[in-house]
């Protein structure tokens, strides 16, 4: 019996310490989510709550018919350790671009100044987000219920296309109880576990949720109801179960919302990879993009696909205009001047001012196969005949394989005639979908666009009424015009200081702010007593021919201090080969030393076994310039070292500073002003390397063969003007202009080629190379180093930027080979070295003259 009040004495004893502890833990403690409790933080207590109109940006007078920025409210659920990433990168990309206001909800301590964030009260940031989802709703409902027509309930890593989504929402009335989202009912194997009904859905979270005024008024009040009612872990599943009940509506079951509000199954990877695909290009929503930087990506793509969007339409608009014109009568010349009714002009901004809208003449062509007419027969443009390959009569190969921008160009334009054809599919109840491509013709006029005749292969499928799919094969007559240029200016950084002297006081021009240089033109004689050191040194310099401008203090009022001063430092690896650089310090010597050009010329010396006696003779050439012009040449003595391009750039680099703008060049080149111009031009420190694609001679004795320029019966006239540059001697010409077509060269088929696949040439700040690693040192020998370089760069934050340059002439040398390179430094050699020989021209000739080499005579004894 004992035993038995025992039992029962500690049993009551247990309940009665478990009621203590409970009311001890519910004033010490706070509930702040359904499945977490934690201590009330001190920085929630000091928070002082923001106006919620003020947050968002809304003046009080704001309603849903006075203003275009409140058809849509966006809350955005985040967490505090996504607040500098996700949602900074939500709130300055698609956040921008709403019709309507955004804000972000989070838990109550977080804070993220410059954000529209609400830290809601009793919530944190544990998983699911239940309470943060319905309070969500609450705060919008107390704050902006009757502010906006329709509410959108976003996580942090979907992408909204604003424009796109303000285009579906004004097509809804809003004044019904909605609820749009991509229904769901989960799987087969949980739909149990969700206590879902036969007739009942949700709409899955992630790629959003919309919500119409009408269905927010009924459902807020009864979100705390509906929080203490959860029967899943499911935040999605729970809300459309709420929507369900106190709404009365259910998801949208809509074929186009799988479509339109699209949810990429690849996790982490969505979205990362290449956009140009069907479904991102119809989505409204994207998610999820779990990478912050790739919402800026995707923000820039769509923002490019808009700017694609508004010259069509300004096409059509020229168009419209052009056909009006016509039918008033109106003389193609006098358009462009036309008055409107009331001395309008029809167009107000003249060429060459802000807003010029185009040429009409142009813009306004009719789509037409034939609306430009060649006037010979050689500007007749052929189409190319596509299938799986390509067939060509203007191409060296006839038939080849479709190159991968032809391909993505074709991609491009089926994409876009199947977005016209599907337009009115809602309506129609039917969807067309490419199938494949079984013929084509297409053409490429660079000056007017491209046409295509395309054979398609479609499937048509109906999905109202008699369900049905069927296969249709449909011919496409296109035309892409081109449209105007757009220029964008490029920052060039900062520009050096104009002086190498580490004396600041050189380096202070406030006193000559007002120097006027005309009034010491007057006379000839300098009064030093008016003028200090530095203006009388200016005005000496000034009368100087050719001065360089980095010594020009003041000649000009508005004397800008442009890139074309900026310092270049040439770098160039040199072993052997002593009469090859006297041609490149002579060239150096016409441009660089007697025009005092702004370059330096570092060089790494390196002993030719070969060629021991040009080691001296290229340091007795390099003292002779020093010598002679008195301007710095830097010689790196590497002695006996084994040859490598990349550890002799490298050891040329350490005498430059981290600012440094930097040239790798060879000894074989030749350059010219333009070269260096280009060079400060296209090279712009942290953010772009210049990479120029250099023209490359032919060999000499190929380009002026007989058997490489003529049947054997016929006889050959040589062009003995071949590469040089043609020269007006009637128009007079300055020094430089005479330096220049001296080492400039006519770009022509037969005499070279550009070496697009030669990267050894390019220029680049040395703070900027140290950034991507530098080259990799390991390698040996000759050349793939610099590809090895060029392709890190692609993958680095850098722009590589890549231009024909017809300045910069690679003077032919024949290529040796060593067979004991690495196999595909040795296979990238004789590539070289065959690209070198001659062009098709000079090989067509040199087949058809030794049809030997076409046809060879079978060896005695073989069957």
């Amino acid at each position: 019996m004992s035993r038995r009040r025992n039992k029962w004495m500690h049993l009551v004893g247990g309940i009665v310490t478990g009621v203590a502890l409970g009311i001890f833990l519910k004033l010490c403690l706070r509930t702040s989510a359904r499945t977490a409790i934690e201590s009330c933080p001190e920085s929630a207590k000091q928070y002082i709550a923001q106006d919620p109109l003020a947050l968002i940006g809304m003046k009080p007078e704001e309603t849903v018919s006075n203003s275009n920025r409140t058809l849509l409210f966006v809350g955005v659920m985040t967490a505090q350790q996504y607040l500098e990433t996700r949602a900074k990168a939500v709130y300055e990309t698609w956040g921008q671009d709403l019709p309507g206001r955004i804000a972000f909800f989070s838990s109550e301590v977080s804070r993220a100044p410059g954000l529209p964030l609400v830290p809601l009260k009793t919530v944190d940031d544990s998983y699911p987000p239940q309470k943060k989802s319905f309070l969500m709703l609450l705060y919008m409902y107390e704050n902006y219920g009757d502010r906006f027509e329709w509410f959108m309930r976003a996580d942090d890593d979907v992408y909204v296309r604003g424009d796109r989504l303000a285009k579906f929402l004004r097509s809804v009335d809003s004044r019904k109880a909605q609820f749009i989202g991509q229904a769901g009912r989960g799987t087969a194997a949980e739909r149990d576990a969700l206590a879902l009904d036969y007739n009942e859905n949700f709409c899955m979270g992630g790629p959003g949720v919309l919500l119409s005024r009408e269905t927010l008024r009924r459902v807020a009040p009864h979100v705390k109801y509906c929080l203490k009612h959860l029967y899943t872990s499911h935040e999605d599943v729970e809300l459309g179960r709420c929507v369900a009940k106190f709404a009365g509506v259910s998801c949208t079951w809509s074929y186009d919302m799988q479509t339109i509000l699209h949810h990429n199954s690849s996790g982490a990877e969505a979205y990362t990879g290449r956009l140009k695909k069907r479904e991102v290009h119809r989505a409204i929503t994207l998610h999820p993009v779990k990478d912050h930087r790739h919402m800026y990506r995707m923000h820039s793509y769509f923002k490019n696909l808009r700017i694609q969007e508004i010259r069509e339409e300004s096409l059509d608009l020229h168009r419209a205009i052009a056909s009006s014109m016509h039918e008033l009568q109106v003389p193609p010349e006098q358009v462009e001047d036309y008055m409107l009714p009331g001395d309008v002009p029809l167009f107000p901004v003249k060429v060459g001012e802000v807003g010029y809208l185009g040429d009409n003449t142009i813009l306004g062509a009719p789509l037409d196969m034939g609306r430009y007419k060649s006037s010979t027969f050689e500007d007749i443009i052929p189409f190319d005949f596509i299938s799986k390959s390509v067939f060509s009569v203007s191409h060296a190969n006839p038939k080849r394989r479709i190159e991968q921008p032809l391909k993505e160009a074709l991609d491009d334009v089926i994409r876009e005639v199947m977005e016209i054809i599907n337009a009115p599919s809602r309506q129609r109840g039917r969807v067309i979908d490419f199938n494949e491509l079984l013929y084509g013709y297409t053409r490429l006029d660079p000056l007017h666009g491209a046409d295509h005749v395309l054979d398609l292969l479609l499937k048509y499928r109906r999905y109202r009424g008699r369900k049905m799919t069927v296969a249709v094969r449909r011919h496409a007559y296109l035309q892409q015009s081109f449209t105007s240029m757009d220029i964008r200016e490029l920052p060039m950084g900062e520009p050096p200081l104009p002086f190498d002297d580490d004396d600041p006081e050189n380096n202070d021009f406030s006193d000559y702010e007002d120097f006027d240089d005309s009034k010491l033109e007057q006379s000839s004689v300098l009064d030093f007593g008016k003028l200090n050191v530095r203006e009388a040194f200016q005005s000496g310099l000034s009368k100087l021919q050719n001065l360089p401008n980095v010594l020009k203090w003041g000649v000009a009022k508005e004397a800008e201090y442009s890139i074309f001063d900026r310092k270049i430092h040439f770098i160039l690896p040199l072993a052997g080969k002593y009469e090859v650089f006297i041609r490149f310090m002579k060239n150096y010597e016409d441009i660089v030393l007697k025009f005092y050009e702004a370059v330096t010329l570092i060089v790494v010396l390196y002993l030719d076994s070969k060629s021991p006696l040009d080691y001296n003779n290229s340091e007795s050439l390099i003292k002779y310039y020093i010598n002679t012009y008195a301007q710095e040449i830097n010689v790196v003595e590497m002695g006996s070292t084994t040859f490598s391009r990349g550890a002799a750039l490298t050891e040329g680099l350490k005498l430059c500073s981290s600012d440094d703008l930097v040239f790798f060049i060879d000894v074989d080149m030749m350059f010219n002003f333009d070269t260096l111009r280009k060079i400060r031009i296209n090279t712009i420190k942290y953010h772009q390397a210049y990479f120029p694609i250099v023209f490359s001679e032919y060999n000499p004795d190929v380009v002026n063969g007989e058997d490489y320029n003529k049947f054997k019966e016929d006889s050959l006239v040589t062009n003995t003007d071949l590469g040089k540059y043609v020269n007006d001697d009637t128009v007079s010409k300055s020094d430089r202009e005479l330096a220049n077509l001296k080492y400039s060269k006519e770009i022509s088929d037969d005499y070279g080629y550009f070496r697009q696949y030669g990267f050894g040439i390019l220029s680049i700040y040395k703070c900027d190379f140290e950034r991507v690693g530098g080259f990799d040192l390991n390698i040996k020998g000759w050349g793939k180093e610099d590809v090895e370089l060029f392709e890190t760069m692609i993958k680095s934050n850098l722009t590589v930027y890549r231009i024909a340059d017809e300045s910069l002439v690679h003077i032919f040398h024949s290529v040796d080979c060593d067979k004991n390179l690495e196999k595909s430094q040795f296979m990238m050699c004789l590539g070289t070295k065959a690209s070198t020989y001659g062009g098709e021209k000079h090989m067509n000739y040199y087949m058809l003259n030794h049809p030997e080499i076409l046809w060879p005579e079978e060896a005695k004894g073989a069957s």
